[in-house]
């Protein structure tokens, strides 16, 4: 392995750039004062001090004497190993610890049923929020105006569809009837979604509503912007205007030419 390789290989395990360049320095050395080792590492005296003692609190090299006579000695290679393998442990330590960590602090975080609200921005915000969506635990409630949908995320809602068919959560939606909003709707059996079209002219609306378990997903299409509230009271308001919503909306359904 080059020096150079060397290098690289020191950095990609954790070291930076001077560690590794003092590191590679000992170890040609075998063992000298901050002075020999920073002249062959080509750094100054002062960083050396500071380089050296990181790779002694890393257990990678050892020191003897005291100063001004101090020498620093460089350790077997197989060090890096042994310095890796602690740090294993110690992240599998710290990984269990989280997880318990997280149970207790989620019930904090919930505390009296706080309401939650997230703001998503541009076109990777509006998939993310519909991404949300898949997590339902019930029937979605829906106005939807295709239209806006399939403009702004032309690749991203046929592959939607089946993607929350397949993890079998259906969806009712109130529809504006235009063209794109009746081929839609014509596709209900396949997608798991029973439609209730509604007059275009009088009834357009742009931006979309989802409402589902203890959220509701808006995603404002011209403004490129997506929002999930998270509040049990909310939804379940919005839950109870939707069903208003659905009553008139298969009323006006039969009348739609």
């Amino acid at each position: 392995m080059t020096s150079e390789s060397s290098l690289v290989g020191l950095q990609n395990i954790g070291l930076t750039k001077n560690e590794a360049t003092v590191y590679v320095a000992l170890l040609a050395l075998g063992q000298g004062t901050v002075a020999e080792i920073a002249s062959q590492a080509g750094i100054n005296r002062t960083t050396g001090y500071s380089l050296l003692n990181n790779l002694l609190s890393r257990g990678l090299i050892d020191v003897s004497g005291k100063k001004p006579r101090q020498e620093y000695i460089a350790g077997s290679p197989d060090r890096l190993t042994r310095y890796l393998e602690r740090r294993a442990d110690e992240t599998a330590s710290r990984l269990e610890i989280a997880k318990t960590l997280v149970a207790e602090l989620t019930i904090v975080h919930n505390v009296q049923g706080r309401p939650k609200v997230r703001f998503y921005e541009g076109l990777a915000g509006l998939r993310e929020v519909y991404e949300d969506t898949l997590t339902s635990d019930e029937p979605i409630r829906a106005y939807a105006t295709v239209d806006d949908m399939h403009k702004a995320l032309p690749d991203y809602f046929p592959k939607y569809y089946q993607r929350r068919v397949k993890r079998g959560i259906s969806i009712r939606a109130i529809i504006p009837a235009t063209e794109i909003g009746r081929d839609r709707a014509e596709k209900d059996l396949e997608e798991s979604r029973e439609s209730a079209l509604i007059p275009a002219d009088k009834f357009y609306f742009s931006p979309e509503i989802n409402i589902y378990d203890n959220k509701i997903m808006i995603a404002s299409w011209r403004e490129k912007l997506g929002i999930i509230i998270e509040s049990a009271e909310i939804a379940d308001a919005m839950k109870k205007i939707f069903e208003l919503s659905w009553a008139e909306a298969k009323r006006l359904d039969k009348t739609v030419a």
